[in-house]
């Protein structure tokens, strides 16, 4: 039997932190035997702990860690086509694949993602307006139940299984391998056009007139900005580089960077409204409108990947990460008021950031609809922080929008099924392969997505 540890821990937000009972298997059987010795009442799967809340939390039962399921299976030169293990990270995959032409179709602002958590979260990245989201690559995976069956998903088998899977943040088995189609690149270098956007409607203006042209869109946004520059922004668009364009030895080798490191938690005040409100006023100051920057992947795609433990610079109280997409016809009038109550608030955030978003896909549980994203940071200062986020989960859901799984750590139950209207034929196809609920997680529980 796999030797289990107590542990506390938390998502990237280090909030809510939680004991919880940990594995770390070497084998699949080894996985389907705990499952059916019945050791904990559930279970859910765990990578590299990169959601923000309770997630991949399971208070007092058990978390499965995965990423010593980290092999390469089969790589098709000719189509792009990977087959590995799921607890491959997106990091490898890069290392590995880059320097011979090939590149992620989507990725999340962190390469410390693993494939598994990618498919269960349905990740989307700067280029959900042309790519969609991860699954929208993905081919097929293997799925443990919680009956010890693997079966294989994909649009043509199991497709229910398949598109409950996508987004359903690991509810309805373990994803043990997947397919998926790599893009071909001619560098490892991103052209990018900077542009300052003085407000919301001018940063509207920009997205509009240019996302047609860019596969990357993203920006931002001085969340503390007011009167006539609320929203000010910086927009980065970009695509990826010809090898023509790179003046640099290996087109497909970038220069390794020094990594920093945030060795402690920073104290609570450290991260404050004038703090903020003075590191935003120089970030906007430092650009100007470029063009056809040369820019490498690492400092485009993962600007804080750089920074080791980065989530300690909001002290030990942690913080949340809030994430709402809009509709279009709403979300200028959407944004305005939330960017409006962010900055009468005085709860600033560090890093916000807008994008535009493509279509929706299959995932019943997918985020990403047709629309604007926006992400921000919240440090937790006071209790006070969970009763403004119900309200401004109340200001998304009045404007059609929804929040994001992989961030959330506070939706109350009654508005999340608002927001996710498939939740009804999620929890039907669950029913299904999983009656007694194996598969849970602390999140899970709160939302109602499942009993306990």
């Amino acid at each position: 039997m796999i030797k289990q540890k107590e542990s506390t821990i938390a998502g990237w937000g280090n909030y809510p932190v939680e004991v919880c009972n940990l594995y770390r298997p070497d084998k699949v059987q080894e996985i389907a035997k705990l499952i059916e010795s019945g050791a904990q009442p559930s279970y859910i799967s765990r990578g590299l702990g990169r959601s923000y809340g309770d997630t991949a939390l399971n208070l007092r039962a058990g978390v499965l860690l995965h990423t010593q399921f980290a092999r390469f299976l089969h790589f098709d030169e000719q189509t792009g086509v990977l087959e590995c293990e799921a607890g491959v990270s997106f990091e490898e995959i890069i290392d590995h694949f880059l320097h011979r032409g090939w590149f992620l179709p989507v990725t999340p602002g962190t390469k410390y993602v693993t494939v598994g958590g990618a498919i269960a979260n349905d990740v989307h990245g700067k280029n959900h307006h042309v790519d969609g989201c991860f699954s929208e690559h993905v081919l097929d995976f293997t799925l443990l139940l919680a009956s010890g069956e693997i079966v294989r998903c994909s649009r043509e088998e199991h497709a229910d299984l398949f598109h409950a899977t996508v987004g359903g943040i690991g509810l309805t088995g373990i994803i043990l391998t997947a397919r998926f189609r790599l893009i071909p690149v001619e560098s490892a270098y991103i052209e990018v056009d900077y542009l300052k956007a003085r407000n919301l409607e001018h940063a509207f203006e920009l997205f509009a007139r240019t996302n047609e042209d860019y596969q990357y869109s993203v920006a931002w946004i001085d969340c503390l900005a007011s009167g006539s520059s609320l929203g000010r922004s910086v927009l980065m668009l970009g695509n990826h580089a010809p090898r023509s364009k790179v003046k640099k030895g290996d087109p497909l080798r970038i220069k390794r960077k020094k990594k920093l490191n945030v060795p402690f938690n920073f104290p609570s005040f450290a991260l404050n409204k004038a703090s903020i409100k003075a590191f935003n006023f120089t970030y906007y100051n430092s650009y100007k409108d470029e063009r056809g920057k040369i820019v490498d992947y690492d400092s485009f795609f993962y600007p804080l990947d750089r920074i080791h433990n980065w989530n300690r610079a909001y002290g030990k109280r942690g913080f949340v990460q809030y994430q709402a997409v809009f509709p279009p016809e709403t979300s200028y009038r959407g944004l305005t008021q939330m960017l409006e109550r962010l900055s009468r608030s005085g709860r600033s955030s560090f890093l916000a950031v807008l994008k535009s978003s493509g279509p929706q896909n299959g995932g019943l549980l997918s985020f990403p609809f047709k629309g604007y994203t926006l992400a921000l940071d919240i440090p937790i200062h006071d209790a006070g922080l969970f009763p403004f986020l119900r309200e401004l989960d109340q200001l998304v859901l009045a404007h059609g929008g929804r929040v994001y799984l992989a961030k959330d750590s506070e939706a109350a139950p009654d508005v999340f099924a608002q927001m996710y209207p498939t939740l009804p034929r999620f929890q039907e196809i669950k029913a299904t392969v999983d009656p007694n609920n194996r598969f849970s997680s602390s999140q899970a529980r709160r939302l109602q997505i499942v009993e306990g």
